[in-house]
């Protein structure tokens, strides 16, 4: 029986756009191309999500390889992407409905730990409060390495098979899976998710 909806955060409870982040600042063609690669596709954001590094040293590690136009925007790009959130549609409500049927949430999220600068600017976060969190960075392991998953099942005293996982990464799903965890893939759509929700047995109003 689920018993607690475990969600990922970035495209699940919050827009994550690095095409937009980058557009905000004048940025377009192959500059932008250059930009989303080498920022939020780098080693470095790995390592800030897995909290081997601070913001400082990514940026002048990053910035150090990008030619001198291209310097000045990585530090609005690593450490105030979050300048104007972008919530989910239909994910507060749902938040919302789920606790009111009795159901626990816990966020389950790679992020780094600015997470605790941004996390309460997004009015979801209401229904995710610290002790409830399983940050990546907090703990050194990401998803989708089953380390992430035992350290959450331990830290939030959660029985895997009371859960239910929504991340939009299907690796992450069924990284989960192999652990005893249910999970469904999100692709934007939260009228979808309550009925996908509805068929693994959570009583959402669809």
């Amino acid at each position: 029986m689920i018993r607690n909806i475990l969600f990922d955060m970035g495209n699940v409870l919050m827009h994550w756009d690095p095409a937009l982040f980058i557009r905000r600042l004048g940025y377009t063609g192959e500059d932008a191309l250059c930009l989303e690669r080498e920022v939020y596709r780098s080693v470095e954001w790995v390592m800030l999500d897995r909290g081997s590094i601070e913001d400082g040293e990514a940026i002048a590690r990053i910035r150090a390889r990008l030619p001198e136009r291209l310097r000045p925007p990585v530090e609005d790009l690593v450490s105030h992407w979050d300048s104007e959130p972008l919530p989910m549609d239909g994910m507060l409500e749902l938040a919302e409905a789920l606790e009111q049927a009795g159901y626990g949430l816990y966020l389950l999220t790679n992020a780094s730990r600015r997470h605790r600068v941004y996390w309460d600017k997004f009015p979801v976060s209401r229904f995710f409060p610290r002790p409830r969190i399983m940050l990546s960075a907090d703990w050194r392991v990401i998803k989708p390495e089953a380390a992430f998953y035992e350290r959450a099942f331990s830290l939030l005293r959660l029985n895997p098979a009371e859960c239910l996982f929504v991340d939009d990464n299907a690796a992450n799903i069924e990284a989960g899976m192999r652990l005893g965890l249910d999970g469904v893939v999100f692709f934007g759509d939260a009228a979808h998710l309550r009925r996908q929700m509805r068929e693994k047995g959570v009583e959402v109003t669809v």
